[in-house]
């Protein structure tokens, strides 16, 4: 079989993380290949990341071989941005034997019709003991590329909004691969030394980093199953952060670190409360516990080895008859 992933590793992307992890996992029953596109190599199954980008390689392989399984693991650009607008990505919905969403409200955002074909496979990481956390700081991780779409500017303002006595120290992980915010970056970090940018870094490294701070801060526009968010709660880091779909479809609509999406001042908010009020931050601690075994590596391997068997046995059965 093959996982498709339009970034290969490289790209250090979630997609990347994505697809090698899927392959681990499905390694010891079947022989998995990793591509960045489908040229013709011989598949029993294809599981494809993302259905616009990889469109072509989704028409290809269902036209050569329209009785196989072909799985569709929609992101979060997917989902909530390309769906709507783009023909290729609905064409690839429709070819998708199965379709895959990463987060508790994915299927929510899909059309009527295809939501038959649609199963939830929430992602993992395993569990870390927790850090050496500061004494006299208090530590808050960002990771993330600065992208638009991950809005790293929500950041930079709500930084700009702490009070003077707050010991929050902001620290940013991730590459500028819109330089624009590059720039912003550098300029937040000269006017505001709480906030630092640390650009991009191993996957290894920047787990460290979560692992060690006192809260995760993921402020995204919109996310598929932030992969970040899922490491920090196995790493015993609380988060806080934006209220996408794809956001609360991983810690709950009632999860009380959530903030309105590029709204710095609530944001600013939240984050000095998780400074200086001890029971909200341990209720956030005590929530992310609870969810922990919700992304277990375990679970997520149970899951998705389910559903290719499930697949391939489907398509024994049609050509049996």
């Amino acid at each position: 079989m093959g996982i498709i992933t339009p970034a290969l590793r490289r790209a250090n992307t979630g997609n990347w993380h994505t697809a090698a992890r899927w392959a681990r996992m499905l390694a010891p029953r079947y022989r998995v290949r990793v591509l960045s596109q489908w040229r013709g190599e011989p598949l029993d199954l294809m599981i494809a990341l993302h259905a616009r980008r990889s469109a072509e390689s989704i028409a290809a392989f269902a036209a050569a071989h329209p009785r196989r399984p072909l799985i569709v693991v929609l992101t979060g650009t997917d989902l909530y941005h390309d769906l709507k607008v783009d023909s290729e990505a609905q064409r690839s919905l429709e070819l998708a034997t199965s379709l895959v969403v990463l987060n508790e409200l994915g299927a929510d955002a899909l059309p009527p019709r295809a939501r038959g074909k649609a199963t939830v496979i929430l992602q993992s990481a395993p569990p870390l003991a927790p850090g050496r956390r500061a004494v006299r700081t208090f530590d808050v991780a960002v990771v993330g590329h600065l992208r638009d779409v991950k809005d790293p500017e929500a950041v930079m303002r709500a930084a700009a909004l702490l009070p003077p006595d707050s010991r929050i120290r902001i620290r940013h992980a991730g590459g500028a691969l819109e330089p624009a915010l590059g720039k912003a970056a550098r300029a937040t970090e000269r006017g505001h030394p709480r906030y630092r940018w640390l650009g991009e870094m191993p996957r290894a490294q920047a787990r460290r980093l979560m692992r060690d701070s006192h809260i995760l801060l993921h402020p995204s526009k919109l996310e598929g199953g932030a992969q970040v968010v899922i490491e920090a709660i196995q790493s015993g880091t609380p988060v806080i952060a934006s209220d996408c779909d794809g956001n609360v479809g991983l810690l709950g609509r009632n999860y009380p670190g959530l903030f309105p999406i590029g709204n710095a001042e609530a944001l600013a908010k939240l984050l000095r409360r998780a400074e200086t009020d001890s029971g909200y931050y341990r209720r956030l601690q005590q929530l992310c516990r609870r969810l922990s075994a919700k992304f277990s590596p375990g679970r997520e391997e149970r899951s998705l080895r389910s559903l290719v068997h499930n697949s391939l046995q489907l398509t024994k059965r049609r050509a049996q008859k």
